[in-house]
């Protein structure tokens, strides 16, 4: 039986990148599995006691398959499940210096939080704040750390 599951998706590597330092930094391979959105079944997630999922914010939300395989779940089927999200998203000096932008993020957000919701709404219970990772523009790369960043953010999961 999986202990944890980290279920990311993303457009250009980052949030992949960022969902493996996650998940080596929670366990081995036989504790923890890492699959991006578009492969979980949502059978798979059957006795996970951890769920963590990530997607790139594109368009102020998760990227479609993040947002079709949480609509998947049943109601109450994380029941028992420790979850959290994440997401990627620019920095918040690039945000402000599109005026437009930072309007649009103040309204809508980033995908980590709607994410989280989901999570909860599924039966789930958030042991974590959702968390954002840098990137530099649209398409990357990571800004530096922030590998180590999501590694220190796991570790710190894990011990809940």
């Amino acid at each position: 039986m999986i202990k944890t599951c980290v279920v990311y998706d993303s457009a250009y590597g980052n949030t992949e990148r960022i969902g493996q330092a996650i998940g080596a930094a929670i366990g081995s391979a036989e504790e923890v599995v890492i699959v991006k959105a578009s492969e979980v079944q949502v059978k798979q997630l059957s006795g996970v006691k951890l769920l963590i999922v990530g997607s790139p914010t594109q368009k102020f939300r998760p990227l479609a398959s993040t947002t079709r395989l949480l609509k998947s779940i049943p109601n109450n089927g994380l029941q028992g499940v420790k979850v959290t999200a994440f997401d990627t998203r620019l920095t918040e000096s690039e945000i402000k210096r599109i005026r437009i932008l930072a309007f649009f993020v103040r309204l809508f957000g980033y995908a980590a939080k709607p994410i989280a919701d989901r999570l909860v709404q599924k039966g789930g219970e958030l042991i974590a704040a959702p968390e954002g990772f840098y990137v530099k523009g649209t398409e990357g790369p990571l800004l530096e750390g922030e590998l180590e960043r999501a590694a220190a953010w796991a570790t710190k999961i894990a011990a809940e």
